[in-house]
């Protein structure tokens, strides 16, 4: 078969052989074929990621109130595990895992599924989601440091530079809530577990490149993760005392179906696919628009109101978007990878 192979090509015209070869030449930066049917699918996962986180934060606000957050948090992820674990089960797509892909899970589950959360949901009560929304995104700035601490990648300059305008376009979208605010000790505390989380969030990520390292795909390790994320929640709920009530509400019931099978089951897979296939700091840039879109949402159902200097933030943070899908696309880098 090898040696037909071979007779075949050496028959072909020389034009024919040259789109052959164009279609999967090596990519010039990673060394594997250049697929682009993978670039579309990572646009997709790129857009669908966006969209999703990005309108979670106004579900997050949603829950604050007559529940315990981590109770709250510990309803969301152990809903969520159970309904990725059981589809998985059903369907024989569920990985076996050995110790170390069980305890790359669980270190996953405590940044990712547990802490990160516990942040946020606490800064919010403090200061308003969308001056969270501006400190979660810089996980990609997080991201590109700790994938050089972590596995010694080169940051790239234009990550930096993409990141830097993003951030600065989201401080100016968000100018009036960053004057206005007094600088007041809880406001201070808000900022900081907003960080902290944000500094959990991309830990996670690194978790999950090992995972995929190690061969674990992200069904199978958000599953495992997200179950050891909400054991955890519910072993310090127990040990706090904290009261299991439920919020029987449309509007609580409504955020956490929400919050559990988009935000957290198509989310975290889609975003964590990404990381696999683009790298976490790559991977990380979606993160920079999650406020654009929560501030749309927020115009529609909070009555924001546009003004000069938030379009000005938005033009830079579009800015930096174009910059990633320059020549030097993050998409087009990694689009040999399977997922």
């Amino acid at each position: 078969m090898l040696l037909r192979s071979r007779v075949r090509r050496a028959r072909e015209p020389p034009k024919n052989r040259k789109k052959r070869q164009s279609k999967t030449r090596p990519d010039a930066h990673t060394g594997r074929p250049f697929l682009p049917q993978a670039l579309n699918v990572n646009l997709f996962l790129y857009f669908l990621t966006v969209v999703i986180w990005g309108t979670t934060w106004i579900a997050i606000k949603l829950q604050l109130g007559v529940v315990a957050i981590p109770v709250s948090i510990f309803y969301r992820f152990a809903l969520a595990g159970l309904i990725l674990f059981g589809a998985l089960l059903l369907t024989r797509k569920l990985q076996r895992l050995d110790r170390r892909g069980h305890w790359l899970c669980v270190g996953q589950g405590l940044c990712l599924f547990c802490l990160n959360f516990l942040c946020f949901y606490t800064a919010t009560q403090w200061i308003p989601s969308g001056l969270v929304s501006v400190v979660f995104s810089a996980a990609t700035l997080w991201n590109a440091l700790n994938a050089r601490l972590w596995f010694g990648t080169r940051i790239a300059p234009r990550v930096m530079v993409a990141g830097a305008l993003g951030c600065c376009g989201l401080v100016l979208l968000f100018w009036p809530e960053l004057a206005g605010q007094e600088a007041s000790h809880e406001t201070l505390l808000g900022l900081g577990f907003a960080l902290l989380g944000t500094f959990c969030f991309s830990t996670g990520n690194m978790l999950s490149s090992l995972q995929q390292r190690a061969g674990i795909r992200p069904l199978t390790g958000n599953a495992y993760s997200m179950l050891y994320g909400a054991a955890i929640l519910l072993a310090g709920c127990l040990a706090a005392g904290l009261p299991f009530e439920f919020d029987g509400s449309a509007s609580y019931v409504g955020a956490l179906l929400y919050l559990a099978i988009p935000g957290s089951v198509i989310g975290f897979t889609a975003y964590l696919t990404l990381v696999g296939r683009m790298g976490p700091a790559r991977a990380a840039y979606c993160t920079v628009l999650f406020p654009v879109v929560a501030l749309s949402v927020s115009a529609y159902a909070e009555g924001y109101h546009w003004t000069p200097t938030a379009l000005l933030g938005l033009g830079l943070v579009m800015l930096g978007n174009l910059l990633v899908f320059t020549k030097w696309s993050p998409f087009a880098r990694r689009a040999g990878i399977a997922s």
